[in-house]
């Protein structure tokens, strides 16, 4: 076990054989193009050292029982191009395996490796629910093609449809690309005041769906831990509801935390994140098709 990476949920179940496990947990602390605050690099360990606190059952079920393997964190020293190689040989390993990635950033930035990844294990036709305080949808943010502000944007580029839910920052450039890409959405100024929990997808988009999930779409109230927090945010249960009812409506190829940047001192929002990872894979695991 490392000591900076320990095992999710390591005080309660053993490593399992990867082939035995249906979640294969990816931690990523890659932080390079953050915009505001920093310290995204450090959220991947928080959460599994947070982890150990968790109970087995988590309100309604047992995730831990359909096997959580713990993958060591991909190497995020070398250039940005090689990082996101690295992101994607290691999620198209877990495909490979048969198991479903749980991916722990690290910037957004991640989740275009993870993509890649997912379409070079085999996955050509699926669709992303995104939720985000922000669109992330520029070509570029400050000359960089491979930034969080523009990891979406790599995604429709990829051809993949988008599904966007609580965005409440956003610039013109991305509500054209919106138009463009015809990217959904419902944003959080509709989310929010009218207590919306679910959603319904059309019946043209992907029966098949990959989950990202920015710390910073949930209001800074439930989680300030991000560099680039934004109020008018979802609630804990608002966003645990919004992803089931994704989930009972698609199949859940996998999904990602990103952007959450521990504060020192503060573990309440460690543990709500390793929490938020658990209740996700609860979720899938009760509603698998």
């Amino acid at each position: 076990m490392n000591k900076d990476y320990p095992l999710f949920l390591g005080s309660e179940i053993e490593q399992p054989l990867p082939t035995q496990a249906m979640f294969h947990v990816l931690p990523v602390p890659y932080e390079k193009t953050v915009s505001y605050g920093g310290g995204t690099h450090e959220g991947p360990s928080a959460i599994l050292k947070a982890s150990w606190q968790l109970e087995e059952w988590d309100g309604k079920s047992k995730p831990c029982v359909e096997g959580i393997y713990t993958c060591e964190p991909v190497d995020c020293s070398v250039a940005a191009e090689q990082v996101i190689e690295n992101i994607a040989n290691a999620t198209a390993e877990i495909v490979g395996h048969g198991a479903m990635p749980v991916v722990l950033g690290g910037e957004h930035t991640v989740t275009y490796g993870v993509l890649k990844g997912l379409r070079e294990a085999g996955f050509d036709d699926f669709g992303i629910v995104q939720i985000d305080a922000h669109a992330d949808l520029r070509e570029a943010y400050e000359g960089d093609l491979l930034s969080h502000a523009s990891v979406m944007k790599r995604a429709v580029d990829m051809g993949i449809p988008l599904y966007q839910l609580g965005i409440r920052a956003f610039c013109e450039e991305e509500m054209a690309y919106r138009e463009q890409f015809g990217v959904l959405y419902q944003d959080g100024d509709e989310l929010v005041p009218n207590n919306i929990n679910s959603i319904t997808l059309p019946d043209d988009f992907p029966q098949k769906v990959f989950f990202t999930l920015d710390i910073d779409g949930m209001d800074p109230s439930v989680f300030p831990s991000t560099g680039t927090p934004v109020p008018g945010g979802l609630g804990w249960y608002q966003t645990l509801n919004l992803f089931e009812s994704v989930a009972k409506q698609r199949e859940i190829i996998g999904f990602d935390i990103m952007e959450f940047a521990p504060i020192k001192g503060f573990h309440a929002y460690d543990f709500a994140a390793s929490m938020l990872a658990y209740k996700m894979m609860g979720i899938v695991q009760r509603n698998r098709r």
